[in-house]
């Protein structure tokens, strides 16, 4: 050890209490903080590895172990990290000051003034990292036990559904029986036709449910149908909603296009994305529209429907297909976790993107002609 360094030990020595006193001082220490009372500990632990480094080289690892627990401390005490950054470099900055004070030519201080500075960086750095990797670990389990909880949840949801709609759905059968019953029998009765439809509705709502439970109400046979003629035949049965909400839809579908599908669930999922590009164009002024596209891509068959309403935030476009999401008054969140799952029963996908010119729904499904 040089003189210098002996120097300028004992000179800090001789100088501790006065150090310590003034960092604590003017450190920031929250009243809640569970390790307020080791601060002081804290501030001579670094004094002494700052001061034994004058002697021998720092051990590192030594250093990095004190910066971890310190680290622990703060997560433990779930303070803003930025009130322990401040109190390291205020240990900095008052040690470096009475370093400077202590009378040592200042030639033979500059090395000790760059290593004290390289000891209190690799601090930071390691106390900060194992702080951000802990407070990583908490977000990542809190976010596994909201996952966890959720699907507990529709679990339990789904199991109350699927008990609901079964002692529901077999008295609303009766019902659709009995009045078409009567309609054959008296073809004259006002009103039952829409009867008849409302009842069909609610059954359609039904099936949607009994899909959410996991339940399979429509059975898997399939069929090779038009795609062309499947659009063709819904804008037609939605005439009205189309004429009411003053939309324009064009068709760009090639007529020798098929697909081998259920073609009522098939025909349920167009129907809903239809439905909710005809609700979505209500919030533009004029010049709805809405691009309906059907095209052959390899092994592929490439469903387009896009409207140039208004666009889906972002949140909303990463949970849009969720089960019970929904942004509507009186919707159910439905809709569109049920397209989904019949589009990947049938081993296709669908997505959707959006931006303030244009919203699409992008539907792919096996080409096996």
């Amino acid at each position: 050890m040089n003189q210098a360094a002996a120097e300028l030990i004992y000179y800090l020595e001789s100088n501790l209490s006065f150090f310590l006193k003034s960092w604590k001082e003017k450190s920031v220490m929250s009243e809640d903080d569970v390790h307020k009372d080791k601060l002081v500990l804290n501030g001579l632990s670094m004094f002494e590895l700052i001061k034994n480094s004058l002697i021998t080289p720092i051990d590192e690892e030594k250093l990095k172990t004190f910066a971890c627990k310190l680290a622990e401390e703060r997560v433990e005490a779930n303070i803003n990290i930025g009130e322990f950054v401040y109190n390291v470099n205020l240990g900095r900055s008052e040690i470096l000051k009475y370093i400077y004070r202590s009378g040592i030519d200042h030639d033979k201080l500059e090395p000790i003034f760059e290593e004290v500075n390289r000891i209190f960086d690799l601090f930071s750095y390691h106390a900060v990292s194992k702080y951000t990797e802990m407070k990583e670990k908490q977000l990542q389990d809190k976010i596994h036990y909201i996952d966890q909880s959720h699907q507990e949840r529709l679990t339990i949801l789904g199991q109350m559904a699927s008990t609901f709609v079964h002692e529901f759905r077999n008295p609303l059968t009766a019902v659709i029986g009995f009045v078409k019953l009567i309609g054959n029998d008296n073809p004259d009765v006002k009103y039952l036709d829409i009867i008849s439809h409302e009842l069909n509705q609610l059954n359609y709502k039904i099936s949607q449910f009994l899909h959410v439970s996991k339940k399979e109400l429509i059975d898997n046979q399939q069929e090779e149908v038009s795609l062309h003629s499947m659009f063709t035949e819904i804008t037609e049965f939605i005439y009205a909603s189309i004429l009411d909400g003053d939309v324009n839809v064009s068709t760009d579908i090639a007529d020798d296009i098929s697909i081998t599908v259920n073609e009522d669930e098939i025909r349920q999922v167009l129907l809903n994305i239809l439905m909710n590009s005809i609700d979505a164009l209500r919030q533009r002024e004029t010049d709805r529209s809405i691009t309906i596209k059907g095209h052959r891509c390899d092994k592929e068959i490439v469903v387009s429907i896009s409207n140039n309403g208004p666009a889906i935030p972002k949140e909303s476009l990463d949970t849009i297909f969720e089960p019970f999401y929904t942004t509507k008054e009186f919707g159910t969140g439905i809709g569109l976790f049920v397209c989904k799952k019949i589009i990947e029963k049938h081993g296709g996908t669908i997505s959707c993107s959006s931006d303030s010119y244009l919203t699409e729904f992008k539907i792919t499904l096996p080409n096996n002609h």
